[in-house]
């Protein structure tokens, strides 16, 4: 909304080709709770409370970790660490680097309430609001959305000259907070529960990795919340590192497949930093020309609907590895269908199944045949690659998966364990699929054999 009236809706892509809604808006504390159930499933991982990293040391095989907890503290040792704590990292302090970037304009407040919505209407639909210029903050923006148990979440933006410690202060958000309801004409009673202030930055380590030391998420990138790239880029970074130490670990990649982590995720954390440094311009212009050009945009959507698509807050999309060495570029003509390097897209295929189900963690030859010419592929494909070092889905060219994948008769996708597509053909021979796979692992033809052995147990590590 501009000065309280509407400029842009829409709705995020959502098909029942996918098992997962087009996004998920969930408090911390869920996404901490899952975890650690996760945890407590998994015997190979061991969870330590009231530890803290004291020092950090490593060679070439080895690295060491001086750890204090209430009990005097100890010494541990591994052969890789995966630094992911968090945007304060005392691991990437320890080692002496420092992210770079810079820091965008604006400060916001925020602040969760508990409130309980009735009514019919528009007040029936959880939605994400943005607000410019309301009543309650002249000049500024104010962003509203729905949590689970009746939390909603609002951020507003401070002017230039507002004290901190003063916008900070319980009297001074509870009025604020009063006004942005006014303005939403939403008389519900809420009580306020949490708040507290941020500034947008887009910084980055150089380089995610340190010898064998890997960072992941906020300790290797801190990205603007404008998009909801910043949790999402995380788990990225963790599914990317996880499958290639799983391959290294068990002998059937080289150790130069980990150095593809970082051009990798830091290709799309400055992809993630070019979309939220233009949804940050437009929220918060950052000198008055912008702020002329974004009220002039604003106006002009007041009675023109193309130009309310320019507030879009440009949601995260997974990024294209199709610039990574591990990419195997398209050979034959497609001019539809996720490219090497895109993430798979997800399909309802044969029965009740879903295409993400079926993919596991494992490298996947996804092989569209008819009837009576599956078993001849396989039989050709296990021969040149090894008998399980891959799973092959034999899909029919009708079905679901073919429909979304844009694939015909003859017609190959073969799938990296994060589910980015590293190669796709027209009519592969095994050969061409061998090849492609081995260049996913990091491995010329001549120098890494995938053994059949080792892949049954990626799933185990990653």
């Amino acid at each position: 909304c501009y000065r309280g009236q509407q400029i842009l809706e829409f709705s995020m892509p959502d098909t029942c080709d996918s098992k997962y809604r087009p996004m998920y808006n969930l408090q911390q504390q869920y996404t901490e709770a899952f975890l650690y159930q996760a945890i407590q499933r998994e015997p190979l991982i061991e969870l330590r409370w009231c530890s803290k990293v004291t020092g950090v040391g490593q060679d070439d095989a080895t690295v060491t970790l001086q750890v204090e907890d209430p009990w005097g503290g100890y010494t541990l040792r591994s052969a890789w660490v995966l630094a992911a704590d968090g945007a304060r990292s005392t691991v990437r302090s320890l080692r002496g680097l420092r992210l770079n970037g810079q820091n965008l304009e604006g400060r916001y407040v925020i602040a969760d309430i508990r409130m309980e919505r009735t009514g019919q209407g528009p007040l029936s639909r959880v939605e994400r609001l943005a607000l410019f210029h309301p009543r309650s903050r002249p000049g500024g923006t104010v962003l509203v959305h729905e949590q689970p148990d009746h939390i909603w979440r609002i951020d507003y933006q401070l002017h230039d000259g507002e004290d901190e410690q003063r916008a900070l202060e319980e009297a001074s958000v509870r009025t604020c907070v009063a006004g942005v309801l006014r303005d939403l004409e939403w008389p519900f009673p809420w009580d306020l529960g949490w708040w507290s202030i941020y500034s947008a930055n887009t910084l980055a380590l150089d380089d995610y990795r340190d010898g064998r030391i890997f960072f992941i998420g906020d300790s290797a990138h801190i990205v603007p919340i404008f998009g909801v790239r910043g949790l999402n880029n995380g788990l990225a970074d963790a599914q990317n590192i996880a499958w290639k130490l799983a391959a290294v670990l068990h002998h059937y990649a080289p150790a130069e497949l980990l150095e593809s982590y970082t051009p990798e995720r830091r290709g799309a954390t400055l992809e993630a930093f070019a979309a939220a440094e233009k949804s940050a311009r437009f929220m918060t212009p950052n000198s008055r020309g912008t702020a002329l050009l974004r009220n002039a945009v604003l106006s002009l959507a007041l009675h023109h609907s193309f130009a309310g698509q320019f507030a879009n807050p440009r949601n995260m999309t997974p990024h294209a590895y199709t610039d990574s060495p591990l990419t195997t570029p398209d050979e034959d003509f497609w001019s539809c269908g996720p490219a090497p390097g895109e993430v798979v897209r997800d399909a309802q295929g044969e029965g009740e199944s879903f295409l993400s189900e079926r993919l596991g963690l494992h490298f996947t030859v996804l092989h569209f045949a008819e009837d009576g010419t599956r078993e001849p592929f396989i039989a050709g494909l296990e021969e040149a690659v090894g008998h399980g070092a891959v799973r092959i889905l034999s899909l029919h060219p009708s079905g679901g998966a073919a429909r979304v994948l844009h694939a015909g008769p003859g017609n190959a996708y073969l799938i990296r364990p994060d589910q980015h597509v590293a190669a796709r053909w027209r009519e592969p021979t095994p050969k061409q699929i061998h090849r492609a796979m081995l260049r996913a692992l990091g491995a010329g033809s001549d120098r890494c054999e995938v053994e059949a052995k080792h892949a049954a147990s990626i799933g185990t590590v990653a």
